[in-house]
């Protein structure tokens, strides 16, 4: 069994030719790659947000292994759900690296095995085009997040630097999030820079704080707290702002727009 596309043909291409001229225009030539431990890029469709994201991916060198975390937007399968499958995508299937996917549920309370939350999950899928592009070698561990406490997300950040550790080679972890939803432009940007804000200070609690007490509709705030916990496990140091824009960019109507930024986290 290996996991099918969803939305191929909708959020990007689903011919193969054409997608990969599409990532060709959306990933700049860049010399001046980063060393990342964790990268944050937006999940909408190619058209809103692709450049965003392929901005950021040719900001970073992307290493064979790459852990996605994505929030959960349809309810199903486990809050910490681990894929186990290999998966099927319009440029060639995408292994699952299962040693590393089993030292993360393995030495686990939250993660575990389970791929009825992936089987329809777009937040995930829209970003290995982007890594298979620029990364022939790609394995992937995918993980869609349920709504967590801040104490489950720090646990789980924990427990994954740890599993990353014990893996002893380079890996990448992308957190897929959207920011904010549906409000005019000058509102979603301040929103958005109050936590921005807090991303590039390295301070996930605030962030979390942030997100809810302000009711900013940053959908993937799980998984983004979670990675950056583990990108301070890991010793990260410094987080850079890629890009930040909105759907109105590519539509035109700025009264109710969709944020996106991309981030890198070092």
């Amino acid at each position: 069994m290996k996991r099918q596309p969803a939305v191929a043909g909708q959020f990007y291409d689903g011919d193969p030719i054409q997608l990969r001229n599409t990532l060709a225009g959306l990933i700049p030539d860049n010399s001046n790659k980063i060393t990342a431990k964790v990268v944050v890029s937006p999940h909408a469709g190619y058209f809103y947000s692709g450049s965003v994201a392929g901005e950021t991916f040719a900001s970073t060198e992307i290493p064979e292994t790459v852990i996605i975390l994505g929030p959960n937007h349809h309810g199903q399968g486990a809050p910490m759900a681990v894929g186990i499958q290999d998966w099927v995508m319009p440029m060639g299937d995408v292994r699952l690296n299962r040693n590393l996917a089993a030292k993360i549920t393995d030495n686990s309370h939250l993660f575990t095995p389970d791929d009825l939350a992936h089987q329809f999950e777009h937040s995930l899928e829209v970003q290995v085009p982007f890594l298979q592009y620029v990364q022939e070698n790609l394995s992937i561990v995918p993980i869609v997040v349920s709504h967590l406490p801040f104490d489950s997300c720090h646990l789980a950040g924990v427990e994954l630097a740890a599993a990353i550790k014990i893996y002893n080679k380079p890996v990448l972890i992308v957190a897929s999030t959207d920011m904010t939803h549906y409000e005019s432009r000058q509102r979603a940007t301040q929103q958005d820079h109050l936590a921005l804000e807090d991303i590039l200070n390295l301070n996930p609690p605030a962030l979390y704080s942030t997100v809810l007490s302000n009711r900013i509709s940053m959908c993937g705030i799980m998984p983004t707290t979670i990675a950056l916990t583990a990108a301070i496990e890991l010793g990260a140091t410094q987080a850079e702002l890629i890009r930040y824009t909105d759907s109105g960019e590519a539509a035109g109507d700025t009264s109710k727009v969709v944020g996106y930024a991309g981030l890198v986290i070092s």
